[in-house]
């Protein structure tokens, strides 16, 4: 379905009225996770739960696994996110997505809602 940018909120689950603003978040449905940067991480003071290894387009790394409070258009989750050195801005995987009950309609390019399915 492609990448489409967005305006976001990010911040620390525990510090919700703290909060970094990205005008030009890249969605992309073709990735699973959320990565964000370590400044964001660093400036939000995001706990590290974990260290794990991820597959790149650059081969594997270690990242920095965590938890943030992501708000887009009203609404909003807490979702797995992970802090990747080597890139220099945010991208929100489908499982963000999920979380906050939106997709990208393939028409318009533009994030939509869709039904929370519990089946």
């Amino acid at each position: 379905m492609g990448h489409v940018r967005v305006k976001i909120k990010i911040a620390n689950p525990t510090r919700t009225q703290d909060f970094v603003e990205v005008d030009d978040a890249l969605v992309d449905t073709g990735a699973t996770w959320t990565t964000v940067t370590r400044d964001i991480a660093t400036r939000l003071g995001l706990q590290v739960v974990d260290q794990v290894q991820a597959a790149t387009t650059a081969g594997e790394i270690t990242v920095d696994h965590a938890f943030a409070l992501i708000q887009y258009d009203g609404k909003q989750s807490v979702s797995d996110v992970f802090v990747n050195d080597s890139l220099s801005e945010v991208l929100v995987g489908a499982v963000t997505l999920e979380g906050l009950r939106l997709a990208v309609d393939p028409h318009s390019g533009r994030l939509v809602d869709t039904k929370l399915l519990l089946i």
